[in-house]
């Protein structure tokens, strides 16, 4: 289980599990329920380069979002990697 802590979104952490480079599952902590639980749902099973490319600078506030966090942390999950 990869935990990030997110900066600049209403939740404030995304607990990530990976399969490879297949994601798992993903939780966040925070942030605005039905938004966050239908993001999850959506990348559950997808490749974490195509949630990147499909997420990565998405912007709501502060220049960022739940999902370009999510996307971040993935990112850095790969270079932990």
């Amino acid at each position: 289980m990869y935990r990030y802590n997110t900066h600049g979104t209403c939740s404030r952490q995304i607990e990530i599990e990976m399969d490879g480079d297949t994601v798992r599952s993903v939780r966040f902590i925070g942030g605005c329920t039905g938004n966050t639980q239908g993001l999850s749902r959506l990348v559950e099973g997808m490749q974490a380069d195509e949630v990147i490319r499909r997420l990565k600078g998405i912007q709501c506030r502060a220049g960022t979002s739940c999902p370009d966090q999510l996307a971040r942390a993935l990112e850095r999950i790969r270079t932990q990697a």
